[in-house]
């Protein structure tokens, strides 16, 4: 059997991936130019003066630069289209994507972003923006943030303070209560809704139906994580659940998580689990003609509308002997925030 060679065909894999690595890499912005005498070249026997050339010295910065940026918007279609067209000229696009999770992020435990936002909702972000030595930007943090949802009485707020013991900070609102709470608004990281609590028309039987949960559409695979920490009471088959678990919480509440395509190493009954661990991974086992996860909050056995069963109530305040400190830092930045809110408005 004639051997076939495979070396061209890995020296074109090869050449693609250093053409992309090329591609991909930021240019190095130029900080200071040092034009030099121009150079003659001369080689014994020929024309004294076979070329000629001018040598440039590029010198370029080896620090960061960071300052401080105010960027608000109103949400018309998506979070994210908000802040991309709000971060034209000052982010770059992958920049201003990767804001838009951050600040769900730093909202999830009071919102969730892919149900809970509608249109005409502001927000107004004051970050810190950090240029790198190759010139690349990002997002280095947001130092406050405030969300003025259409259907809530006041806005939600966000500052960024460092306590004693911690190494990347905590958000508080204004009050001096931290963002976290008991519960996760949302078991997906990435959201993408595909279907709200109540009546339905079912995919697969063409009915009407009562859906007693919440679907999450994502990619096969996406990370499935636990919304509160609890014990696994459930782990395996159940009907049109398919793959499902369900995890017992403090306060009695039951969350449960169906079609996944598998569960994460050692979810079975009695396996306690970590708020924002991963629990399992999104599939389309049982009743699904596509990849999602479908979500329910249950308590004493009935299902409740996860939008209001998870609720927040708030977090631990700030520690007493931080709060003067918080307080001026507080000020500071809501003050930021008034200026962006005022800009816009007289826009």
């Amino acid at each position: 059997m004639k051997r076939v060679s495979v070396r061209p065909a890995s020296y074109a894999v090869v050449a693609i991936m250093g053409m992309v690595a090329v591609w991909l890499t930021p240019a190095l912005e130029p900080k200071q130019i040092f034009p030099l005498a121009p150079v003659v070249v001369s080689r014994p026997g020929f024309e004294p003066t076979d070329f000629l050339f001018k040598p440039v010295v590029i010198e370029a910065s080896n620090t960061e630069l960071v300052d401080t940026l105010q960027i608000s918007g109103v949400i018309n279609s998506s979070l994210y289209n908000a802040l991309n067209e709000s971060g034209v000229g000052v982010l770059p696009p992958s920049a201003r994507h990767q804001l838009a999770w951050s600040l769900a992020d730093i909202f999830e435990y009071k919102v969730d972003m892919s149900r809970d936002l509608r249109q005409g909702d502001r927000f107004h972000l004051l970050i810190e923006r950090l240029q790198k030595p190759n010139g690349a930007i990002i997002v280095n943090k947001v130092l406050g943030a405030q969300l003025a949802l259409a259907n809530g009485k006041n806005p939600l707020e966000a500052i960024h303070f460092d306590t004693p013991g911690s190494s990347t900070g905590q958000y508080y609102d204004a009050s001096g209560m931290s963002l976290r709470a008991a519960f996760l608004r949302a078991p997906v990281a990435f959201r993408r809704i595909s279907s709200i609590f109540g009546a339905r028309k079912h995919p697969i039987f063409g009915e009407w139906r009562n859906h007693t949960g919440t679907d999450y559409a994502a990619a096969q695979g996406t990370p499935v994580r636990a919304i509160g920490d609890g014990v696994v009471i459930f782990a395996g088959v159940k009907g049109g659940y398919g793959n499902m678990i369900d995890i017992r919480h403090r306060n009695g509440m039951v969350s449960r998580y169906g079609h996944m395509r598998n569960f994460a190493t050692g979810m079975r009954p009695g396996a306690r689990v970590a708020m924002g661990s991963t629990i399992g991974f999104v599939g389309m086992t049982g009743w699904a003609t596509g990849p999602h996860l479908h979500f329910e909050i249950r308590v004493d056995g009935v299902a409740h509308d996860p939008k209001l069963a998870l609720q927040s109530r708030g977090g631990e305040p700030i520690p007493a002997g931080e709060r003067v400190l918080f307080q001026k830092m507080r000020n500071q930045t809501l003050a930021s925030l008034n200026q962006t809110h005022l800009a816009s408005v007289t826009e």
